[in-house]
């Protein structure tokens, strides 16, 4: 294969699924660790990529800035937010995913005794003066346009720990009950979080029914309940249902 050939396929890699080892890229295109590395050196002086230490993050990130995002909605995502606090047992150790959402909900768990784990460093400022909530902040890359952590890194990190619920951020769900998200990089993290916890709650205002998205995060089988401000169209909540996901409406 050509350089420029091996290169671009590099690129693909990295917005498909996000940060990528050395290791890992050079395993998947079949040549040495060395080559990788030089190829990460042009691509970054071409601008293409940033490189970490390790390996390489795609330079390119389409999402909106969180600070337009958390001016959205705001009232539907606070009452979506009370209502999870509601849910939270003093005790527990709750994992809060990226997003806006995610954020709410953090203002509402504020003089709660809990354990929050989150990549999320918008909730680590909300909560990082309140003496009564331990945060486990999970390491990783920074992606500055949406303040969280993100990459193998964080999935190593999410490996290494357990939570008793998980809300889940999600930019859609599918008629099919299928929860989707717009950029690749947060989906092995967001199946991480899954993982590693005994209870998913999606976090979705009305905006995410019908959902867009052009990664599939999870099927409905593997999640629990979904939060919303609004009712989920009938396809959409006769999929959860049959899903037994339980479908709790602020």
């Amino acid at each position: 294969m050509f350089p420029e050939g091996r290169r671009e396929l590099i690129l693909r890699t990295l917005r498909r699924e996000g940060p990528a080892a050395v290791r890992s890229l050079a395993e998947r295109l079949g040549v040495s660790q060395a080559t990788i590395r030089r190829d990460l050196v042009q691509l970054d002086k071409e601008g293409r990529l940033s490189r970490v230490h390790g390996g390489a993050v795609a330079a390119a990130d389409t999402d909106d800035p969180f600070a337009e995002v958390a001016t959205q909605r705001v009232d539907e995502k606070d009452a979506i937010a009370i209502r999870c606090a509601e849910m939270v047992k003093d005790g527990e150790a709750v994992l809060l995913d990226i997003g806006t959402t995610a954020h709410r909900l953090a203002r509402a768990l504020h003089g709660r005794s809990l354990t929050v784990i989150t990549s999320n460093l918008m909730v680590y400022e909300e909560l990082k003066d309140d003496g009564d909530i331990q945060i486990v902040l999970l390491g990783g890359i920074v992606r500055r346009s949406y303040h969280s952590l993100v990459g193998f890194l964080t999935e190593d990190n999410l490996r290494q720990v357990h939570a008793d619920r998980l809300f889940l951020s999600t930019s859609g769900v599918r008629a099919s009950g299928h929860v989707m998200d717009t950029t690749a990089v947060e989906v092995p993290l967001k199946r991480a979080m899954i993982a590693a916890a005994d209870q998913v709650v999606l976090i979705a205002d009305a905006s995410k029914f019908p959902g867009t998205g052009i990664a599939k995060v999870c099927g409905p089988e593997d999640i629990d309940m979904v939060v919303t401000n609004a009712p989920a169209d009938h396809t959409t909540r006769t999929a959860l249902r049959e899903a037994d996901v339980e479908v709790v409406e602020t």
